[in-house]
């Protein structure tokens, strides 16, 4: 059975939304079991509303919480009784097999490195979210926030490191890796992608298919988008806006007269598809690549459907050993730039 440690505490509507995702996801998966980590009087109040299996669930009371708006590096230091603090300490301690939290991406990021830390031989763990494409699946963007500048071995590691995980947790056998660039000739870019793009044609391990832009992102034509942290936070966040405008518009544009409305009763199973297709919430959370366990980071904003399918992430990544295949692949591609130094750099 897996074990996934979550930091109830963490995001806009703790705990009541993370509490209600957890118990969606123990119903939805029976070889699932939960930590919950936080304040443990509004745990127990809040589970009380529902049923659910109490043997695979346990609670460990916390009295501190690590707010959006504090310094995260000063919070994970000194706030050693936070949820997500303790929540890493189980991680790292091995008592579970992953953790799920959708408090300050900041404080994920810095537990993350000083509890966790980072597996032997990764340039700079980074951010992966699934982002909803055109064909009813999911890209991976890696990286999404985590590394704002980034060397041509970064992004080289954080293809690497995306294939794993599109392969242990999705089942994609060799999903296509691109480059995200302001074009897919190679003498486009900046140098750095120039580098990375000769860097990854060489790479053994992944299926890499060249430089794409920005609109490839959601065509689906690459399974996994690889891209710095400032261009790839910046696409996650016109994504998302996207999204929210598209579905905005819809719903104005059919209230508008009573013909619009009607026409939204006759089309309203299409609407619904619309929407749906272009909703991240149901993509899940960010996994945190390149640590030594599992970790997922959902939105902020996350509740019940968004939070449960974070937690189903953690799992399906734990039983896909995602840390286990991207040590294997990210030790051979090391290796391999040893062996050709002038191809390569230091991180």
């Amino acid at each position: 059975m897996v074990k996934i440690v979550v930091d109830v505490m963490g995001g806009d509507y703790a705990p009541k939304q993370q509490i209600a995702g957890a118990v969606v996801a123990l119903e939805k998966d029976k070889d699932l079991s939960l930590i919950l980590v936080g304040d443990k009087p509004q745990i127990e109040a809040e589970l009380a509303t529902y049923t659910y299996d109490k043997a695979r669930v346990e609670i460990v009371h916390t009295t501190e919480t690590i707010g959006m708006e504090e310094v995260p590096t000063k919070a994970v230091k000194t706030k050693k009784d936070s949820s997500l603090v303790v929540a890493f300490r189980l991680l790292k301690e091995g008592k579970v097999d992953g953790l799920v939290s959708s408090g300050s991406t900041g404080a994920v990021l810095t537990a993350g490195v000083l509890i966790l830390g980072r597996l032997k031989g990764v340039s700079r763990p980074a951010l992966c979210p699934a982002i909803p494409n055109s064909h009813g699946g999911i890209t991976l963007l890696c990286d999404c926030g985590a590394n704002l500048e980034c060397k041509p071995i970064n992004l080289v590691h954080f293809a690497i490191m995306a294939t794993a995980y599109a392969q242990s947790a999705f089942g994609q056998k060799e999903p296509r890796v691109g480059l995200l660039n302001n074009g897919t000739e190679d003498h486009k870019g900046l140098l750095l992608h120039q580098e990375a793009n000769a860097m990854l044609k060489e790479t053994a391990g992944i299926n890499y298919v060249g430089n794409r832009e920005g609109r490839d992102l959601m065509y689906g034509d690459v399974d996994v988008m690889v891209s710095d942290g400032f261009t790839g936070n910046i696409a996650m966040k016109a994504v998302e806006g996207c999204g929210k405008a598209v579905s905005d518009i819809l719903k104005r544009e059919y209230k508008r007269t009573l013909w619009t409305k009607i026409c939204a009763l006759i089309s309203g199973g299409v609407i619904k598809n619309i929407r749906k297709g272009l909703d991240y919430e149901g993509c899940g959370g960010a996994v945190f690549l390149g640590l030594s366990k599992t970790v997922v980071k959902g939105h902020g904003n996350s509740k019940q459907r968004g939070f449960s399918v974070c937690i189903q992430q953690a799992a399906n990544a734990v039983r896909g050993d995602m840390v286990g295949k991207m040590k294997a692949m990210i030790d051979q591609c090391n290796l391999d730039q040893a062996a050709t130094p002038a191809a390569g750099e230091n991180a």
